[in-house]
């Protein structure tokens, strides 16, 4: 390669000038083939949707950029200049490359829509999400859904590996190498059942007792134990679990059966306590309160269904 050679980047002229900066734009070349087409500056200017002092103006800054003129104007029309004629050509070439790039992204963006992968907790996933894709599916009836129901942590490597478009976790942050939104707010609850000492209490349970006493807990990795596991740890504790599930129906049968106590959602209990089947029992001095959020890799914002999903999940409480 000469040394001449060396340094001029593809697709620039000896004086550096980029291509874009000598080459017309997309709608000039456009309203050029209108003229062409329609014989006239004014009839092109009507199909183009500008007005006809607009497209005289975008021909003549053509002509200045080119160098050449491009259509001879007479009181009967407008007609190429034979410079016009081969200009047209070759705009044409550019037009019809245009319009195949369009339909490829097109069908780019149909494929992108016609699927939505979510990952979400259980929490989430189970009392949550199923009004939110009710709600999708009246907006984008030809788009299927596929949802994987897993703990926080599960959530996270989905995601990472490219597995998820979006995805949906309780807990106290965002999981490395994720960006997230928060889009409501749970509380943590201690259950029991009706017929367990601490549902007869008169005062407050302490921290101290919570720590103390075996539980049927979520496994490590959910955000409910993560939650739970920080609260206590803040207190001077750590919760001891007598069980360790890994979802919240299991846990909420074990807790109903008499097994034990529980810190569960509150969001996911609200039908037992209705029914009585469970008890909330208050705490003193330990703070349970934590963000929902949605979640994605970093530096990719959702589009398509993932981002019309995110916008039907404000306002969750």
């Amino acid at each position: 390669m000469s040394g001449e050679m060396k340094g001029r980047a593809a697709g620039e002229p000896d004086d550096g000038v980029p291509l874009h900066h000598r080459v017309p734009d997309l709608g000039a070349m456009e309203l050029l083939l209108a003229v062409a087409r329609l014989g006239s500056l004014g009839r092109a200017a009507r199909a183009m949707g500008i007005t006809q002092p607009a497209a005289s103006s975008r021909i003549r800054s053509m002509e200045r950029q080119l160098g050449v003129a491009l259509v001879e104007r007479s009181p009967r029309g407008s007609r190429l200049t034979d410079a016009g004629a081969l200009v047209t050509d070759w705009a044409r070439r550019v037009v019809e490359a245009a319009e195949a790039f369009d339909a490829g992204t097109q069908a780019l963006r149909g494929r992108r829509d016609s699927r939505l992968r979510v990952a979400a907790s259980m929490t989430i996933a189970e009392y949550l999400l199923p009004g939110w894709l009710i709600a999708l599916r009246a907006r984008r009836p030809g788009t299927a859904v596929s949802l994987l129901a897993g703990n926080s942590s599960a959530v996270a490597g989905r995601l990472l590996a490219g597995e998820s478009d979006i995805g949906f976790v309780e807990g106290l942050d965002v999981p490395a190498g994720l960006d997230g939104a928060v889009i409501g707010h749970d509380r943590l609850i201690v259950v029991a059942a009706p017929s367990h000492p601490w549902a007869r209490r008169r005062t407050e349970l302490t921290a101290a007792e919570l720590a103390a006493t075996p539980l049927i807990l979520r496994e490590r990795g959910s955000g409910t134990r993560q939650v739970l596991d920080a609260a206590l740890a803040d207190a001077g504790g750590s919760a001891e679990p007598l069980l360790e599930l890994a979802s919240t129906t299991a846990v909420k049968s074990a807790v109903v059966s008499e097994a034990a106590p529980s810190v569960l959602s509150e969001l996911a209990v609200r039908e037992e306590l209705t029914a009585r089947r469970l008890v909330e029992v208050p705490v003193r001095g330990l703070e349970l309160g934590r963000d929902l959020r949605a979640v994605w890799p970093a530096g990719q914002r959702p589009v398509g269904p993932a981002r019309e999903l995110l916008g039907l999940t404000r306002g969750t409480s």
